[in-house]
């Protein structure tokens, strides 16, 4: 008995694609090749604010621990707290190392450099303005030190190990968890980063060649 033969049509395509698939034989055509293509090209980008877990949390903890330890030393410059020296004493310790031109200003510059940078620094708002903010202070502690050599208790090695980590916030930014979650300077650190590291590198050779 003869069978009649079996038209294939347009909508039995996909099964048999489906099939071919399934047996590990198929390869795919150029359509297809067009077609899978197309889905990567629609598929939604990966939002920029997203978060970013153990990264997020390595910078919340360099922006608490550099905040924690600079906030103090401007409490100890501006108010005294701590058994620090205060404006008066500041200024006699800016004068005994070489910062002769008006001390008690510049007393008062570095303390609060280091008290409102801490604070931007530790809340993550305008993170690039605190922790420029602080890459002057140390960068000026790290000149100041440097006839010293690298190693404690004369040397620089502590001060730059902070200025590393103000560094290092210029151009990562604040991180996910912050006041900054939702600013362009954020989003972008890396452009915002060079403009405040410029501004800092000018502020420091500003004051070493006025006030010494």
């Amino acid at each position: 008995m003869a069978y009649p033969a079996r038209v294939t049509s347009p909508q039995d395509e996909p099964k048999t694609q489906n099939l071919f698939t399934e047996s590990g034989y198929y390869e795919a055509t150029d359509t297809a090749s067009t077609s899978m293509l197309s889905d990567v090209e629609d598929r939604p980008s990966p939002p920029v604010n997203r978060y970013h877990g153990g990264i997020d949390f390595g910078l919340l903890v360099l922006r608490l621990v550099l905040g924690a330890i600079l906030g103090a030393h401007g409490l100890q410059k501006v108010f005294g707290l701590f058994n620090g020296p205060g404006i008066d004493g500041t200024a006699r310790i800016l004068e005994s190392v070489g910062y002769t031109a008006q001390p008690t200003l510049l007393a008062w510059v570095t303390g609060l450099s280091e008290l409102i940078g801490a604070v931007l620094i530790v809340l993550g708002l305008f993170t690039q303005i605190g922790a420029a903010a602080l890459l002057g202070v140390t960068a000026n502690i790290v000149y100041v030190q440097w006839h010293g050599g690298l190693f404690e208790p004369s040397g620089f090695e502590f001060e730059l190990l902070l200025a590393a980590v103000a560094f290092t916030l210029l151009f990562t930014g604040s991180g996910r968890i912050a006041l900054d979650v939702n600013t362009p300077w954020r989003r972008r650190p890396v452009p915002f980063g060079v403009f405040f590291l410029l501004i800092a590198a000018a502020a420091a050779v500003v004051v070493i060649v006025l006030a010494r």
